[in-house]
Parts: C-alpha cells; structure tokens; sequence
C-alpha cells in the first residue's frame, strides 16, 4: 500500500499557502466577505455601530474559516492500492483510495479527484461527508486499457471545504503508483514442436560429465561426497582424492525472437500486426517457462530483457513468475525500432547451442530472409511466424509473402503465415502439423533409398 502523507510547510510555503487559501473563496465567502465590508463602510459613514458589529460578523466568518480551513489541511493522508498492479490488455483492473482522518477534529465535505491517463477512462471524482476524527473512507474506481504500456495514476488531489461553504482548498498528494498493462497470453495447447532434436524437447535432460574412464573432468573431495565416486586411478596421479562428477542437468533452452522493425509492420493500434507478434511472443514465454525451459527474449536490435543470465531465465522454479514478470514488463513498453536488419540478433546467437527458435517476423526481402536461414543452423530446431502487413492492413497478401515462406522452409524453418483474426493456438498446432508432414515425407524419403 502506498500512503501519500501532505509534508509540514516552511514559512515561505505558509505565506504561500495562506494567500492560495483566500483565492480559495467561493462565491458564497466571497459575498460574505464583500458583505461585511460594505456593512463597515456604511456603519462608519452613518455611524451606526451595530452594524458595524453585523458588518465585522459578515467579514470575519469567511476569513475565519479559512484560516481553520488552512491550519487543518495537513492532517488528512491518502493511499492507493491497485488490484492487480500488473494486467494484460483489455482486462480490468480496481483501483482502491483510502482518505484517514488523522487529526482529532472531524472534516468538512471532502471532494476526492485521482488523476489517471485519458487511455485509462475519465478522471474519477468522488464526494465524501464529514469524516469523523480518526476516521476513514475507502472508495474504488476500475480502469482499463486496450493499449499496453506503463500509466501512471496520481498524484490524488483533494478539495478541502469547511462547514459553512465559504473556502474550497485544493491540495495534491506527492506520491502515485504505476499500473503496467501487459500484452494478452493466449494460452497454447502442448504439442510436441521440436521431435527429438538437441536443445528442446522435455524440459530438461541430463548428460553425463565424463566421456570415459580416461576422459574425465574430475575435481577434488569434499566432506559428505560419497566414496564410490572416488576416481583412484586419478587419486594415485594427483596425490590427493579426486572425485567423478555425476550427470549433470542440463535445461532445454528456447530463444524467442520478436522482429521490432518499423519498416516490417505498417498500421497501428490493439489489432495491429505488431500488437499480435507481442502478444505472441509473450504467449510462447509463458508457454515456454511452464514447460521447464530456459527461456530468453531477443529482439532485432540484439537486445533482451534486463536482468536475464546467459542461458535466459529458467522456468519451472520458484523464480518463473519473476522471470515472466521481468518479461512481460519489458514486452508492456516495447516500440519499433529503428533498424532495418536482423543481423544483430544473428550475432547474438551463438553456434548450434540455442535449442529452439521461435521467431514472429514483419515484412522480410531477401537480405533478411537470407540473416534467418543462416539463424537455422545456430538452433536445434527453429519455428517462424510471418505476418504479412499487405494482408493485415489492405486485406491482400503479398505476393512476395509466399516467396519468403519458401525460403524460409527451404532453409529448415517451419514456417506458418499470419493471416489477420487467427489465434496463435491455431496457429501452434498448424505448426506441429506441418513439422509432422516434414517428418512423414522425410522417412518416407528415406525408405525408397533404402
């Protein structure tokens, strides 16, 4: 919970504050206050000192409650409390406000106005009645967003207002919170993508440290290893105890690469293509990480998410919802770049180590479809979705689409198109039929050699 708390004033800060809190008249303390004066005019004029008296009546009220008003206005203090704190786009989230009276006077009429992005709705109002002292009030607004980013809420602005509606104060808390508005997750049916190949496959599979009897990585003893793992033939060489290592885990790793070119996407908005490839993109993350992978994200600038190791984050550990947290925090602020190549993220990868590749691609010519078929041959196994912006915005394929979904499988991509409205689980499946087909026709290749 967040608490905003208004600070004590310096004597400059009062000086200020005291001649914000008489423009904070309203018309009702106002005519009062030009009432008064008037009725002391005349009095004096006429001499006539009772109405003098109703004249000073007249003007000091006004006066007098705004001074109350301003030496009152510090002991109120606000929070916000944000339900979910992190929500994926076009969902909705609950934002909880929370006014305690801290002093042990009770409140006039209290207006309370938070202070959200336009994305997010119309700015919330609420009216609250007297607070008692050390009293309370909680209200709620939700808000929502079909756009993902980060939007600040805050700071809350309170109109203070004293019992006889004669002086409005308006004062903002210093403090906000952020709401993050994460791409939607789809979720994906569990077909087995990649066969058998290296890098993928089971979430994890182990390989064994030593090649032989000969050919051994050993390292010294120590206290608790068990003494049948003790290697003698290397103990009598070394002169002190060596043990084998046992079989090592060794996680499946998963690269997920996310074109962010400018010039590969045309159009703009939630049902863009560049909205689908994030949200795909974040979807096979997610996907990914429950199934026990090492995940990482890539980008064609060569960037990935802050934070990540060398292997990416590991998934099916305590620290997964972190990890695609972190992730889907970056993917909430993620732009187009201003790149015009995929090389950058070609020399990221390293040779023949990367497990499975997924990649959600823009527009491609030749040169980018050449930098993905030289990608192939760093991953065991490489998945690309290809959205065709001719079909997205002008409702008609490129001709050159085809071309490079060609090249692509030609290169051993599976490759799928995207056309617009089809769901990436569609899509996951068309996948794994396709790999199957590749499959079937290769054995079937096979057998008529033999």
């Amino acid at each position: 919970m967040t608490t905003g708390g208004m600070p004590a004033a310096t004597a400059e800060e009062d000086k200020g504050g005291l001649r914000t809190a008489l423009a904070g008249l309203t018309t009702r303390g106002r005519s009062f206050l030009a009432a008064g004066i008037a009725a002391a005019v005349c009095a004096y004029v006429l001499g006539q000192s009772d109405l003098l008296r109703v004249g000073l009546l007249l003007a000091v009220l006004p006066l007098v409650c705004t001074a109350v008003l301003y030496r009152t206005r510090y002991r109120v203090a606000g929070s916000r409390r944000l339900s979910p704190a992190r929500v994926p786009a076009g969902s909705e989230a609950r934002v909880h406000l929370r006014m305690d009276n801290v002093s042990r006077l009770p409140t006039g009429l209290l207006m309370l106005q938070d202070r959200v992005p336009y994305v997010l709705g119309p700015r919330p109002r609420f009216v609250l009645d007297r607070v008692e002292a050390l009293g309370r009030r909680e209200v709620s607004y939700r808000v929502r967003s079909d756009l993902r980013g980060r939007y600040p809420l805050g700071p809350l602005q309170l109109r203070l207002s004293d019992p006889f509606g004669m002086c409005e104060l308006t004062r903002s808390f210093s403090t906000y919170d952020t709401l993050t508005v994460v791409p939607r997750v789809e979720a994906l049916p569990p077909v087995r993508l990649t066969g058998e190949a290296k890098g993928y496959g089971d979430g994890r599979h182990r390989s064994l440290a030593l090649a032989g009897e000969d050919d051994v990585i050993p390292r010294g003893y120590r206290y608790g290893d068990d003494l049948r793992r003790v290697h003698w033939r290397l103990t009598a060489r070394y002169g002190e105890l060596m043990v084998r290592r046992e079989e090592q885990p060794q996680r499946s790793r998963c690269t997920v690469l996310l074109d962010t070119r400018g010039i590969a996407f045309d159009g703009a908005g939630p049902d863009s293509a560049f909205e689908w490839a994030v949200s795909g993109a974040a979807s096979t993350l997610v996907h990914m990480l429950e199934r026990g992978f090492s995940v990482r994200l890539l980008t064609d600038t060569g960037t990935s998410v802050p934070g990540e190791g060398a292997d990416g984050f590991a998934g099916a550990s305590q620290e997964s919802a972190d990890a695609a947290g972190l992730m889907m925090d970056t993917l909430a602020v993620i732009d187009h770049s201003d790149g015009t190549g995929l090389s950058r993220a070609y020399e990221v990868l390293r040779g023949g180590n990367e497990g499975l590749l997924v990649a959600f691609l823009g527009d491609l010519d030749e040169e980018q479809a050449s930098v993905l078929a030289k990608m192939r041959q760093r991953s065991g196994g490489a998945i690309a979705f290809l959205l065709d912006s001719g079909a997205w915005v002008r409702g008609a394929p490129d001709e050159q689409g085809e071309e490079r979904l060609r090249m692509l499988r030609e290169a051993g991509w599976t490759a799928v198109a995207v056309p617009p409205g089809v769901s990436l689980a569609d899509l996951w499946r068309e996948a794994d039929r396709q790999r199957i087909g590749v499959a079937s026709t290769g054995s079937t290749a096979g057998g008529g050699d033999s």
